[in-house]
């Protein structure tokens, strides 16, 4: 396994001093900054840990300490802290038009031998009905309570 040698210049160990020392961060990143502190090997460094002895203090394990001095080394101070933001794009199923429709077909009669529409029967009828190839129950709730139209609601008819 490569070894990644920390070494913090005297601003960045202000930095990370004082974010570790107030609760105003995530907790992610405030232990990313106590692990950088502790592997600094710079000559600001009063006292060096191995990472055996890092791992026990903050209750974490080797692989951690290690994915972070990796980022600090390859990609920077501030990536180490806080991680890469997320690339990941979400596809929606709900366009405009779809919503319309479900908007349209809750508000219509329901299905024989219901009462009332249930987010569980409207998901099964828009796949029935070809507006989309699948769709959750927790999706039609969503695009509902956007909507603010409510299935709970007593509705006049």
């Amino acid at each position: 396994m490569k070894k990644y040698k920390v070494t913090l210049t005297q601003e960045e160990r202000k930095e990370l001093d004082a974010l570790s020392s107030k609760g105003k961060h995530a907790a992610q990143t405030i232990m990313n900054a106590l692990i950088l502190l502790a592997c600094d090997e710079g000559e600001y460094q009063t006292k060096r840990s191995i990472n055996e002895t890092i791992a026990c203090i903050l209750n974490i394990s080797m692989k951690t300490i290690d994915r972070v001095k990796k980022r600090f080394v390859e990609e920077g101070f501030d990536v180490a802290l806080t991680g890469k933001p997320s690339t990941r794009v979400y596809r929606r199923k709900a366009d405009g038009d779809f919503e319309a429709h479900l908007v349209a077909l809750s508000c219509s009669a329901a299905p024989e031998g219901h009462k009332r529409w249930t987010l569980r029967l409207l998901a099964d009828k828009v796949v029935e009905l070809n507006y989309v190839d699948n769709i959750s129950y927790e999706t039609v709730r969503r695009v509902l309570k956007k909507t603010s139209l409510s299935l709970g609601r007593g509705r006049d008819g």
